[in-house]
């Protein structure tokens, strides 16, 4: 009632502004709605390739900043640092080759030793204990 009073005695020009804006606020209202659904609908279905694009992105951007300290260390004239497992490990493998060779050298060796206690008798030979003529006790 006393509102409707107030609303009536704008002008006209008023009145079409004030109408162009609520519709304005509409369409806005309105707009956002379907954008916000279109929004939530392709973040649903595209969930998991921007998940696996994360990932592709996040390995890039580490491969990136890896790189990017290698080259401001060796534009300051920094040497990179020695590969320590690198050498560690190869280190470990040479000696355990070392020590498989060093067991198989020992192992031949004492086999030609054995051979060396291995008395040959010979047959030819007077009082031979392979001389079929020796008397046996």
């Amino acid at each position: 009632m006393f509102g409707t009073h107030l609303l009536d005695r704008r002008s006209k020009p008023e009145r079409i502004a004030d109408q162009a804006w609520q519709h304005l606020v509409s369409a806005v209202n309105s707009a956002g709605d379907s954008i916000r659904d279109t929004a939530r609908t392709a973040r649903h279905s595209s969930a998991g390739l921007a998940g696996d694009a994360g990932d592709l992105v996040e390995s890039a951007a580490e491969e990136a900043r890896h790189r990017a300290s290698l080259a401001f260390d060796a534009l300051a004239g920094r040497r990179p640092a020695l590969p320590w497992t690198l050498l560690i490990g190869a280190a470990l493998v040479g000696a355990a080759v070392g020590w498989a060779a060093g067991t198989a050298a020992r192992a031949a060796g004492s086999r030609d030793r054995a051979m060396e206690d291995i008395e040959f008798v010979d047959v030819d030979r007077p009082d031979s204990p392979a001389d079929p003529t020796t008397p046996v006790n």
